[in-house]
C-alpha cells in the first residue's frame, strides 16, 4: 500500500515505521547547551580591542616622555642660574680686584694729600683737587680711618709705639695716628698704624 506522503499516519502504522530517533543536524556544534554560563557580549571588533592595550601604553610612554622632558629643562634651568651666579660672583671679583689695583696705586697721592691737611695747606685750587678726588674715591667705598682716642682694634690698628695719653679711659686707645689708614668696603687695604695707650 502506498502512502501519501501529506496524509496523516498514526504512530506505528507507517511502513518500515520504527521507533522514532531525535533528528540532529550534521554540525552539532551549533547547539547551544543551556546549563553553561554564557559569557558576557564582547564590543567592538578584534582589532579595536587590540588597539585599547596599545593606547594605554601610548599614554603611558608620553607620561614617561613628557616626565623626562620636564626634568630636562628643570636641569638645564638649574644650570643656567648656577652659571649666571658664578658670572657674577667672577664679575664682581673682577671688578673689586681693578678698584683695590687703583687704590694702592693711589696710597701715596692719598698720604700727600693727608699730610698737606695736617700742615693746613689747602688753599686755592689745590682743594678742589683734593675735594673732587675724595668724591671720586667715596663713591667706590673709600675710606680713611684712624682718629685719637678711639679704641684700639688690633684687626684695623697696627702699634708701633706706646704713648700716653691725658685723660681716663678704661681700655687701650689711640694716642696717636702716624697714618691713615685705608678701607675699601669692608676690606682692609692698609691698617692704620698708631701709637696706643694703656688703661690708667
Amino acid at each position: 500500500m502506498t502512502q501519501n506522503p501529506d496524509e496523516f499516519v498514526p504512530d506505528g502504522e507507517a511502513a518500515n515505521d520504527g521507533p522514532e530517533e531525535p533528528i540532529i543536524p550534521d554540525d552539532a556544534s551549533e547547539l547551544l547547551d543551556v546549563d553553561s554560563p554564557v559569557e558576557a557580549p564582547v564590543e567592538g571588533s578584534a582589532e579595536e580591542r587590540q588597539a585599547k592595550p596599545a593606547a594605554s601604553g601610548g599614554d603611558s610612554d608620553l607620561e614617561a616622555q613628557l616626565a623626562e622632558r620636564t626634568a630636562d629643562l628643570q636641569r638645564l634651568h638649574a644650570e643656567y642660574v648656577n652659571y649666571k651666579r658664578r658670572v657674577d660672583r667672577d664679575r664682581d671679583l673682577a671688578r673689586q680686584k681693578g678698584v683695590e689695583q687703583v687704590v694702592n696705586d693711589l696710597l701715596p697721592v692719598l698720604d700727600s694729600i693727608e699730610a698737606a691737611r695736617q700742615h693746613g695747606e689747602f688753599e686755592g685750587g689745590f682743594r678742589l683737587v683734593v675735594d673732587a678726588l675724595e668724591k671720586v674715591t667715596g663713591k667706590y667705598g673709600l675710606v680713611a680711618y684712624g682718629e685719637v682716642g678711639e679704641p684700639f682694634d688690633p684687626h684695623v690698628h697696627e702699634a708701633l709705639m706706646q704713648l700716653p695719653l691725658e685723660g681716663d679711659h678704661d681700655t687701650t686707645v689711640v694716642s696717636a695716628v702716624i697714618q691713615k689708614g685705608i678701607r675699601l668696603g669692608e676690606r682692609i687695604v692698609r691698617p692704620a698704624r698708631v701709637g696706643v695707650a694703656d688703661p690708667n
